[in-house]
């Protein structure tokens, strides 16, 4: 059909005749600070150097989003340690701005919930108040068209590679280590990584010399620092461990130092990961321009959700980066599925009793659900566990 120069096309936000789109409003918001215990503190290098204390719990923000239409969305952000009342805060005040919006405008209500906390910046608590908001649209979009979210986004693969942080934490002695290395193992795990950072590196390569031992080669191993060292330790110390074949070494040396991460992947045939600190699209946007490494790690609640977690994958993409986003494995099987090039899925079995469903673990590879959205729902256990929570819009 052609539209002569004289006629106006009309958009019909409510249309409902067979074969015209139709449209949908929000109708309800209702948000939930939950606070999820961990069975045993964790350490890693920050807490033997003194900067934080051992991690006990974390803080979640919950969003649900519900429309007129009778669709649903759920969506969350968190937070380690500090700032969990403060991302909740935060989207409490701006959370009313979705009342009586259309939920597939999602680039455009990340951009309006921005802008009406404009004051508090692009980054930080900001977007992590936003993040909740946004992956939560971003399901009920999914769940809507009864896709799963990876493909809805485009999927290029239904398996993503997998690799287990949870059992190697410098808290842990290396027998237990080893032990948790064949219990992932056996679950379906495919690659294991290593904390790294002690205050004396000659530990970190026994227990990483300990562990290619037992897992054999051919095995995915990596290494985490999580920003321990200087340029120079982590130059000499990155020599030594080349002969373990790792998959990557993760954050060697400060988030934001992009000059002497993209050194270091000149430098050194082990590639590079890092980036699961940064908190904005301009933070990941330096260091994949300034070459800092070959493993992008954006984490999707931290950047502020799926809408600005995308534009960072398309840079990645365009600039040959292979992708590992950081934690929260129930959104990233998802982004990582819909990836273009290599990407891995970080397992953390922390959240699991939080929701109602189970990831699946097949041949070393984490499967894409075959439920709507995130394919999540939430468990009795995060309501027992929750200890705040606001409602906007209708049965406020």
């Amino acid at each position: 059909m052609s539209i002569a120069p004289s006629e106006s096309v009309v958009f019909k936000p409510w249309a409902s005749a067979p074969g015209e789109a139709t449209s949908d409003r929000i109708e309800s918001v209702r948000l939930s600070l939950v606070q999820l215990p961990l069975h045993a503190p964790i350490s890693d290098a920050k807490v033997l150097t003194g900067r934080q204390k051992p991690l006990t719990e974390i803080a979640f923000l919950f969003a649900e989003v519900r429309t007129e239409g009778g669709h649903e969305g759920l969506g969350f952000s968190y937070s380690k340690r500090a700032g969990g009342p403060a991302i909740y805060a935060h989207a409490k005040e701006i959370a009313p701005e979705l009342i009586g919006e259309d939920p597939s405008d999602t680039g455009r209500l990340w951009s309006k919930l921005v802008w009406a906390g404009a004051s508090m910046g692009r980054s930080g608590v900001a977007v992590q108040g936003i993040a909740a908001l946004d992956i939560a649209l971003w399901d009920l979009k999914a769940r809507r068209a009864g896709l799963p979210l990876a493909k809805l986004l485009g999927a290029h693969r239904d398996a993503v590679d997998v690799y287990n942080t949870s059992g190697g934490y410098l808290s842990m002695p290396i027998e237990e280590v080893l032990e948790n290395i064949d219990l992932a193992r056996a679950r379906g795990v495919g690659g294991i990584k290593l904390k790294v950072g002690s205050p004396d590196p000659s530990v970190d390569l026994r227990r990483v010399e300990a562990a290619r031992e037992h897992l054999g080669d051919g095995v995915p191993l990596m290494v985490d620092a999580n920003q321990q060292w200087d340029r120079i330790t982590a130059t000499r110390v990155g020599r030594v461990l080349e002969k373990f074949d790792l998959t990557w070494i993760e954050e060697p040396l400060d988030a934001y130092d992009a000059e002497g991460h993209a050194a270091l992947a000149a430098t050194l045939d082990t590639p590079i990961a890092t980036g699961e600190m940064l908190t904005s699209v301009g933070e990941h946007s330096a260091l994949i321009e300034a070459g800092s490494s070959d493993f992008v790690q954006p984490d999707a609640p931290r950047v502020g959700g799926i809408t600005p977690f995308l534009q960072i994958a398309a840079l990645a993409d365009y600039k040959g980066r292979a992708l590992a986003p950081h934690f929260v494995m129930e959104i990233h099987v998802h982004l990582s599925a819909a990836y273009p090039r290599t990407a891995w899925v970080e397992h953390f079995e922390w959240l699991e009793p939080m929701f109602n469903e189970r990831l699946e673990l097949k041949d070393g590879r984490m499967v894409i659900p075959n439920r709507g959205g995130l394919g999540l729902s939430l468990s009795e256990q995060a309501a027992a566990w929750t200890t705040e929570s606001a409602v906007f819009g209708s049965g406020a």
